[in-house]
């Protein structure tokens, strides 16, 4: 992946930006710490993957913003892609995908971010998390690779190596050995149960002969009890028709005796609507009184009727001429009430103005002292318009006097104690020559302890070689010497043939061939004791090689401190010479930095220019102390200006205030005027005629309610009259029905004392048969359950039947399933060494190993030049475990080794661990380019060169060219100044109001 241009809209600290890659091998991004450096480099990786530093996704729009936005073009595999990734405050984030052709950009977008995201990763073969940890050596997070865990440092190398393919490699065995696993339990479960379906066959035989015998004994039974039911049948029907009989007269009985109770209720209620008639009739005095009382009440309601509607008339014509005087009064009231408030309203505003007409003369003096405070402030503005370019120029000047001053003094003190520093280093620097020719003996010593050491390893795997053959001969002829014994045991069967050409043997043939068999046993036991003689003596070979191998390799445990120590000691030979011209020149230019200090004799142009801006602001005689006291002068007295404008303002109002209340005062005398002439109009005197007519007529509303109310509970003598009258006419007629009843009820009665008699003779006859028919009833039902035993019996017998032949189905299919099952599990165990041979513990840990042996050798290669051969690091793959010792612990540990030894990661110091981290991310980005299935092609370097010096600096920056072939664009983040200078490429970023800027130079 090679990135091309990159758009940013309000992302991070940048508003609005843009930067081409075209052209761009090594760069440098520099700026000051904040300006945005790092928050270009997230801009590519949010586009990419979406992920950054922050914390929340809201978090990369800039502040005060709703959206943010980054288009980001890249080249994969001579493709251009374009990648558009959005965030929306409210609305969530978007994603475009792209591909460049001659018509334009392709869209590649899926449905859904997650989609497209996946088909980008499947573009790029990366993900966010590997580029962090190897391309993208990010700002404080350069040590990630070595505080992780191993088991994430082999993950980042799987991830590297494009392992995931053998990952669904296991589970694809794996799946396949779940499923021969699931099959296998599945037929292992189908014989089990073949087989205790089996077992149960001479149970089922025997169950078969049982059940026979109880279905003989059954129909037996059956016959018996169908015999005695035929003879109880005939009782049956007789029994019924009693019953019959018995249920008619029932029926009968009933019926009468709703009649009868029909008659009863018809005599009770005509007796007591004689006696209600009684009592009606015997009140007939009463009710002529009452239809008396309510004729008069009737008459007097007609007359107090009469007087109610000549006095709601008078009343209509009273509301009518108040309604007509009150249209005419109010809007006279209303006009007065709001010319009364109208007039108070003015007397107040004319109140409030006397105060500011009475400092009239205050408010002059303070105006005329304003006017000449504003004539002196004028002279001084126009006095600092000349001053204060002046004064900003003298400012700058004076600035650039004290950092050219200061940078002088910084360089003398830099040069003073890099002096002292190579003084004493030069003054302790041992006798190198002699320790390089000790070293060079070492490691010659030591060179020829690995050949020889490698012969010994040869010689083992030689003898290893010729172990593995003799012991696969042993098993061949241990074989052939079973072969000879087996067939020596069948030579003395009974009828025996001859195992060469298969005829009969006889006594003197079975000698000959027995002898030949016996000595052919004979030699292949001599065979075997020589080969096993021959194997003791290999076994010894190999532990004294192994032995000696062990020793010459503690004994190489010391080549890689020896081989360090000449690569110091020859780069110290190399850097002695130039130590001393180096000394020469920073003593010259000491002298030179103290004697132009002590003179003054730096930026000559400036301190003339400070000389005459000093002159010029003398002859000015401009005073800013004093240009405040009048501008504050001039402050305070506005209120005049402002309270002159006022009191005129409330004069001209004093006098518009009076005119009007004036005019106010006029209205309220004449609408008081027509108020009066409307006290004495002709509808007042027609309202007080009125009130005298209702007076007159003396109409009581309450007498007259009382009345209604009396007149009401009277009408009920009315309704009573007419009850007597119907009495007279239904007295006669109610009481021949009576005496009409009377001989129908003797009737009924008569007729239910018969009926009684024949019912309780019939029950009789009932109960003396239904002790029979009960005991006929339990026969059937036995007669059904013996036939419902008879059933299930025979459908017993049928299912046996069907059980016998399922038996021998079965006996076929076990057969069957036994020989699947053997396939099923050979599968089994097939799957199972696949999938360990693909899992991480196999291939995948194979080719970690074969990785990490390069990656070590690349990493030490780097460290070597950025820390002068002082430090080497080894990576470890197994470690010894602490609870069993003879299993070793797979595990990725980094060990790290300087002149004194090997020392855990956290004793070394900042710029150590800094040369440490980045040589081995360097290693890692290294080997990631060159893998042929990762078209990525970039180096991010985001800061950490604090913590070096300005060697350590230089060692970094040579690093970085010499891996420069390897990638087609490298990028390097720094705030340092000299370490920009190093670089011809530069991006320089800054950061203003409006956000961050990106400047390209060269």
């Amino acid at each position: 992946m090679v990135p091309k241009q990159i758009s940013l809209k309000n992302f991070l600290s940048y508003r609005e930006a843009s930067l081409d890659f075209e052209g761009i091998h090594v760069a440098c991004i520099a700026g000051p710490n904040g300006a945005g450096k790092s928050s270009l480099l997230e801009a590519m990786s949010w586009a990419m993957w979406g992920q950054s530093r922050v914390a929340a996704d809201d978090d990369v729009i800039h502040q005060g913003e709703m959206e943010a936005r980054v288009v980001f073009l890249f080249n994969q595999r001579d493709q251009v892609y374009r990648i558009i990734r959005s965030r929306h405050r409210i609305q969530g984030s978007s994603l475009e995908f792209q591909l460049k052709t001659e018509e334009g950009y392709r869209v590649l977008t899926q449905r859904g971010v997650r989609a497209t995201q996946r088909l980008i990763c499947h573009h790029l073969k990366l993900d966010y998390d590997t580029f962090i940890n190897s391309a993208y050596l990010r700002q404080g997070r350069a040590d990630d690779f070595m505080l992780k865990r191993p088991s994430e440092r082999k993950q980042i190398l799987a991830d590297l190596l494009k392992l995931e393919r053998y990952d669904g490699l296991v589970e694809q065995a794996k799946e396949y050995m779940r499923q021969a696993k699931a099959e296998a339990a599945l037929r292992q479960t189908q014989i089990e149960a073949i087989t205790k379906a089996l077992n149960q066959q001479q149970i089922a035989l025997k169950e078969q002969a049982t059940l026979q015998e109880q279905q003989e004994t059954l129909t037996q039974q059956q016959l018996n009890l169908q015999q005695r039911l035929v003879n109880l049948r005939q009782q049956k029907e007789s029994v019924q028709w009693l019953r019959q009989q018995l249920q008619l007269k029932q029926q009968q009985y009933q019926h009468l005796e709703q009649q009868q109770q029909q008659v009863e209720t018809t005599l009770t209620d005509l007796n007591d609507q004689l006696d209600t008639m009684n009592q009606v009739l015997h009140r007939e005095a009463e009710i002529e009184a009452g239809l008396k009382q309510l004729v008069a009440l009737e008459t007097e309601d007609a007359a107090l009727e009469q007087q109610f509607k000549q006095y709601q008339a008078q009343q209509t014509l009273k509301q009518e001429l108040e309604t007509a005087l009150e249209n005419q009064v109010e809007p006279l009231k209303l006009q007065l009430r709001r010319l009364q408030i109208r007039r108070d309203f003015l007397n107040d505003q004319l109140k409030e103005g006397l105060p500011v007409v009475r400092r009239q003369e205050e408010i002059e003096n303070a105006r005329q002292q304003l006017v000449a405070a504003k004539r002196r402030l004028h002279h001084l503005d126009a006095l600092q318009l000349q001053a204060e370019p002046l004064l900003h120029r003298r400012q700058r000047v004076q600035a650039k006097l004290q950092q050219e001053s200061t940078r002088l003094q910084t360089r003398l003190e830099e040069i003073d104690n890099t002096l002292a520093h190579l003084t004493q280093q030069q003054d302790q620097e041992p006798d190198l020559d002699a320790s390089v020719q000790a070293v060079s003996q070492t490691l010659d010593y030591l060179e020829q302890r690995r050949t020889y050491q490698e012969q010994v390893r040869e010689k083992g795997q030689e003898r290893r070689r010729f172990m593995e053959s003799l012991q696969a001969n042993q098993r061949t002829y241990e074989a052939q010497l079973a072969q000879v014994e087996q067939k020596l045991q069948w030579i003395h069967q009974p009828k025996a043939v001859c195992p060469v050409c298969d005829r009969r043997l006889d006594a003197s043939h079975r000698t000959l061939v027995e002898d030949r068999h016996r000595l052919q046993q004979q030699e292949l036991r001599n065979e075997i004791i020589v080969i096993r003689e021959q194997l003791a003596v290999t076994e010894r070979e190999i532990q004294v090689l192994r032995q000696e191998y062990r020793a010459i390799e503690v004994e190489l445990e010391l080549y890689a401190p020896v081989l360090q120590k000449r690569g110091r000691l020859e780069a110290q030979l190399s850097t002695r010479a130039d130590l001393k011209v180096h000394l020469r020149k920073l003593e010259q230019e000491r002298q030179s930095l103290q004697t132009r200090l002590d003179h003054n004799d730096y930026s000559t142009e400036l301190q003339t220019e400070l000389q005459q801006l000093n002159h010029t602001l003398a002859q000015l005689a401009y005073d800013d102390r004093d240009h405040a006291l009048v501008r504050g002068q001039v402050d305070r007295l506005r209120w005049a200006e402002i309270k002159h404008h006022e009191m005129k303002q409330t004069q001209d109002q004093q006098s518009r205030l009076k005119k009007q209340k004036q005019t106010v005062l006029d209205d309220i005398s004449r609408v008081e005027a027509q108020l009066q002439a409307i006290s004495h109009s002709s509808l007042q005197q027609k309202l007080k005629a009125t009130l005298s007519n209702i007076t007159q007529l003396n109409y009581d509303s309450e007498h007259h309610q009382q009345v209604r109310q009396q007149l009401k509970q009277a009408h009920t003598w009315r309704l009573q009259r007419q009850e007597f009258e119907r009495a007279q006419k239904e007295y006669s007629l109610r009481q021949a029905h009576l005496q009409e009843l009377l001989p129908q009820r003797e009737a009924h009665t008569k007729a239910l004392v018969e009926l009684s008699k024949t019912i309780h003779l019939l029950e009789g006859e009932l109960r003396s048969a239904d002790a029979d028919f009960d005991q006929a009833e339990q026969w059937e039902a036995d007669l059904q359950r013996l036939q419902h035993q008879r059933e299930e019996l025979m459908a017993c017998l049928g299912a046996l039947q069907h059980q016998k032949q399922q038996f021998e189905e079965l006996q076929a299919q076990q057969q069957q399933q036994e020989k699947s099952l053997l396939e099923v599990r050979q599968q089994q165990r097939i799957y199972h060494e696949l999938a360990q041979a693909f899992g991480r513990n196999g291939i995948q840990a194979m080719m970690i190993e074969n990785l990490l042996p390069q990656l070590e050798a690349e990493t030490n290669h780097l460290l070597g030049r950025l820390s002068d051969h002082q430090l080497h690091v080894r990576f470890v793959t197994q470690r010894a475990s602490k609870r069993r010792q003879h299993k070793p612990i797979d595990t990725l540990d980094i060990h790290i080794a300087d002149a004194k030894g090997t020392r855990p990661y956290e004793t070394y110091s900042g710029g150590e661990a800094f040369r440490v981290n980045f040589a081995v991310r360097l290693a890692l980005s290294r080997l990631l380019a060159q893998r042929s299935g990762l078209a990525l092609k970039l180096l991010i370097i985001d800061e950490g060169f604090g913590t070096q010096d300005q060697q350590g600096c230089e060692r970094l920056i040579g690093a970085i060219n010499a891996i420069a072939d390897d990638f087609a664009c490298i990028m390097a983040v720094t705030h340092i100044p000299h370490f920009r200078e190093a670089f011809q490429t530069r991006i320089d970023i800054s950061k203003g109001q409006d956000g961050s800027h990106i400047l390209m130079s060269s």
